[in-house]
């Protein structure tokens, strides 16, 4: 295995930004129940927390350089307070 390159990096912090918009959206409860989209918000929250635990090859240094998490940080927060 070989470490991130930087565009792995930016796909993996572009794909948290999904997360981060996915969980400011309220129910569609035309389209889901109650349960599904606190499972969904849930998902999505870990999501977001596994990708802030992301380690290079020695398993101590975080992949993350200068990227803000202050959205995320946000978005997890308020994700769990819907579930």
């Amino acid at each position: 295995m070989e470490e991130r390159t930087a565009d792995e990096v930016a796909a993996i912090y572009a794909a948290a930004g999904d997360s981060v918009t996915l969980i400011g959206v309220a129910i569609d409860s035309d389209n889901e129940t109650a349960d599904e989209y606190k499972e969904k918000i849930k998902r999505n929250v870990e999501h977001l927390e596994l990708i802030k635990a992301y380690k290079k090859l020695d398993g101590t240094t975080s992949i993350w350089g200068s990227e803000s998490f202050t959205a995320i940080d946000k978005a997890i927060t308020d994700g769990k307070a819907k579930y």
